[in-house]
């Protein structure tokens, strides 16, 4: 095994440890999505 997976291993390992203690790292809040609306002045 090269280094390189055996760091991307650790890595994962290590988020799934502060996961599991703190809870799920934040998410960037989904950009809203804009609405149509149908809005002629009369």
């Amino acid at each position: 095994m090269d280094i390189g997976k055996i760091l991307e291993k650790l890595k994962n390992w290590v988020n799934r440890v502060l996961d599991s203690l703190l809870g799920p790292s934040a998410q960037p809040e989904p950009e809203a999505i804009p609405i149509p609306v149908n809005d002629r002045r009369r």
